[in-house]
Parts: C-alpha cells; structure tokens; sequence
C-alpha cells in the first residue's frame, strides 16, 4: 500500500502534463450549440490528433468554454480525443 501513493501521485502528474501539453491550433467558429455542449470549428492541423485542415464538430471538456465565442470567431484552441470523442480541451481568442 505504501508504494501505491507514489505510483498514484506519478500518474496523476504526468496526466496533468499530457494535457497541458497539447498543440495548439487555429480555427473559425462556424457554429456554437451551447445546449449540447458542442462547436463547430473551421479548423487548421491538429498534429496530437493527426488531423488534416476541416471543419467539425467538436464536443467541449466544458460547457462554460462556449461563454466567450460565437460564430465567424477566429479562435486558438486545443483538443485531444476523451472517451471516442474528439473534444475541444481549452479555446480562446486568436492572437
């Protein structure tokens, strides 16, 4: 039990790390459905996800990051692939 913690805390960091690390690419808002937790972004490459230049819809790891975008946007984002579904990790205003 007492190697658990370690092994447990070791996890948890590199976990964190893996998400904070995450490419970020750049996109258009095409379409916001905030009800279904869900953005339609013209995106460029996503290299974690080995994903060409499209638009798509996404679902968001938080509804609240739908608050501050809205269609015809230019926006930086990060996405990653969270239970079978490509899921937008964190959006803001493009530079």
């Amino acid at each position: 039990m007492k190697y658990f913690a370690p092994l447990l805390a070791a996890l948890m960091s590199s976990a964190a790390f893996a998400q904070a690390s995450l490419p970020v690419s750049e996109a258009e808002v095409r379409k916001v459905d905030k009800d279904a937790g869900k953005i339609t972004l013209k995106h460029g490459e996503i290299k974690n996800l080995d994903m060409p230049p499209m638009s798509m819809v996404f679902q968001v790891k938080d509804k609240a990051l739908l608050d501050g975008v809205k269609a015809g946007d230019k926006v930086s984002f990060t996405a990653d692939k969270v239970n079978g579904a490509y899921t937008v990790m964190s959006i803001a205003p493009a530079n």
